[in-house]
Formats: C-alpha cells, sequence, structure tokens
C-alpha cells in the first residue's frame, strides 16, 4: 500500500490572516466554500480552527463517497491540520505571505492507498480529481476573500 498525495495551490488578493481566518471558520464560511462534492456538512464540536470536530461526505467519484469525521489542530502559525478518524487521510492548508496584501494557499491531502492494480489505479487518477475539487474550494476562498 502507498502513499498517495494531492496538493493544489493558489495565490489569493487578501492578507494571510483574512485567509487563514476564513478556512478556520468552520461554523459559519467554511461550508460555503465547499462544492457540491461534498454533503451532509456539520460541525460537532468547536468551529473555529484547532479543537474543531466536523464532519462531511466527499464524493471524489461516481463510485467513491467518504464519510469523513475530521479533528482540527493547528500546530504551527497559518496551518490548518484535518485528520480524518475514520481513514488514514489528512487534509493540511498552509496559509503564508505573498508579496503585498496577498497570500498563497497550499492544501496538500495524503493518504495510504489501496494495493494491487487497485492501489496502482488509485495513485494515478485520485490525486488529480482530489486537486480538482480542491482547487474549486480554493477558487471559492479567493472570491469570498477579495470581495
Amino acid at each position: 500500500m502507498a502513499q498517495v498525495e494531492a496538493t493544489t495551490e493558489r495565490v489569493v488578493a487578501a492578507d494571510p490572516e483574512t485567509v487563514f481566518d476564513t478556512l478556520a471558520d468552520y461554523s459559519g464560511t467554511r461550508a460555503k466554500l465547499l462544492p457540491e462534492q461534498y454533503s451532509e456538512y456539520e460541525v460537532r464540536e468547536g468551529g473555529d480552527g484547532e479543537g474543531t470536530l466536523v464532519h462531511w461526505k466527499l464524493q471524489a467519484t461516481s463510485k467513491r463517497v467518504r464519510d469523513c469525521l475530521l479533528e482540527v489542530t493547528e500546530p504551527t502559525d497559518g496551518e490548518l491540520v484535518e485528520k480524518d478518524r475514520n481513514s488514514s487521510m489528512v487534509t493540511v492548508w498552509r496559509v503564508t505571505p505573498a508579496g503585498e496584501g496577498n497570500s498563497r494557499v497550499v492544501v496538500t491531502t495524503t493518504w495510504t492507498g489501496a494495493g494491487g492494480i487497485g492501489g496502482f489505479f488509485e495513485k494515478t487518477f485520485a490525486p488529480k480529481g482530489l486537486a480538482r475539487i480542491h482547487d474549486a474550494v480554493l477558487a471559492r476562498l479567493a472570491t469570498e476573500v477579495e470581495k
């Protein structure tokens, strides 16, 4: 079983604090950033960054739906980590300065993939699909913070 990784990034025309606070606002803004691949969004504990427990279903393909229960931590400034209690999936959001009034947002999701031929296809195609989903989240984030 191999580690599978999907990374997407975008420069957003807003300061890092605003961008980070928007991403960390699970009880408010975060739900508005999620495209149609997400469903059953529910904050179960907390709601603002560290200590949040959030649930959603992620439909990565027509046949693949992940039931996610994510614990949120903030290990360093500008970093949100979402660890899924139901799988090996971990998503890390990093927000850093990118010039005057801009931020670079990098989102990386990793998980332990399947073995065998299924694992080969997962490692080959899943990162591209998840990158498209993350890109949609980042586009909505940009729209939200660049108002």
